[in-house]
């Protein structure tokens, strides 16, 4: 595990930020913004990776290959969305195995049926609350490491109510998880509910574009959550950018500078100056 733990943040700043990156550029740019941690999520991943849509298609093998890359730009602690642990209770111990193995901080899984959705799509099922208890069971008892955050994740709002979300969520917490996660509130009153429902370390998603309403981290604070999530939001805005230059390019303009980084900035996050230097130490 990377750096310190998310539990140790957690005690220096709440809420804590995470972004969700897609790539290792992505996950640089996170830590040298000065995040402390951040996220994986899979829509972002395989989507950008294999032009492929969050609603189970991806193996976990391909999943955990892109991961492990992702986590190449960045030393930062990071949490991992670990779907609904792709199978059984043997598949979500080999994900909490593999996972540990690779150094990722925390882990979040799901109580949807297989096919899993992207939270905040349609189409949407979840199984019974004692298979989740299992899975979620399975996942504590695989870890080696108590510092490896398992976070249970609900998206019962979205297909049986919020009264299910918070029931299957007070369940969840007395396996004895680390966090909960209701996805997909939708409205202001929802947030306020279940940040006054729970007394465990809350994550909320700001899902840019999704049902929930977004909020400012100090008011989600204030209404008891201790991790916020943005998914999507820097994937949403870098493919916006490049789409716009695209368009642009096909007029056959060129852009001023000041609408990107350089080259010499580029080369620099991509690290060519660690490589000079051991190029001038050990050649010739």
């Amino acid at each position: 595990m990377k750096g310190k733990t998310i539990k140790q943040l957690l005690q220096e700043e709440k809420p804590l930020p995470l972004l969700a990156v897609h790539d290792a550029l992505s996950a640089q740019l996170v830590e040298r913004a000065g995040f402390k941690a951040y996220s994986i999520g899979v829509f972002g991943l395989i989507g950008c990776r294999y032009l492929m849509p969050d609603i189970g298609i991806a193996s976990f093998g391909e999943i955990a290959e892109s991961v492990r890359d992702t986590m190449r730009g960045s030393s930062l602690p990071v949490l991992v969305d670990g779907d609904d642990g792709y199978g059984d209770v043997k598949n979500v111990t080999r994900t909490v195995e593999a996972y540990e193995e690779m150094g990722v901080a925390g882990i979040v899984f799901e109580d949807q049926t297989n096919p899993k959705r992207c939270g905040h799509m349609v189409g949407k099922n979840v199984v019974s609350i004692d298979q989740a208890k299992k899975k979620l069971e399975a996942a504590l008892a695989a870890r080696k490491d108590s510092d490896l955050m398992i976070i249970a994740r609900t998206d019962a709002r979205s297909v049986h109510g919020l009264d299910d979300a918070l029931r299957r969520g007070e369940e969840y917490l007395r396996v004895g998880v680390d966090g909960l996660f209701v996805e997909a509130p939708q409205s202001v009153e929802e947030l306020k509910i279940i940040g006054s429902s729970f007394k465990a370390p809350l994550m909320v998603n700001m899902a840019a574009g999704g049902n929930t309403p977004i909020l400012p981290r100090n008011e989600l604070a204030r209404m008891g959550f201790s991790i916020v999530l943005y998914a999507g939001t820097l994937l949403f805005r870098a493919a916006k950018a490049m789409q716009d230059t695209i368009e642009i390019l096909k007029t056959g303009k060129i852009e001023t500078e000041d609408h990107y980084l350089t080259f010499k900035e580029m080369t620099n996050i991509f690290g060519l100056q660690k490589w000079i230097k051991i190029d001038d130490m050990f050649s010739n």
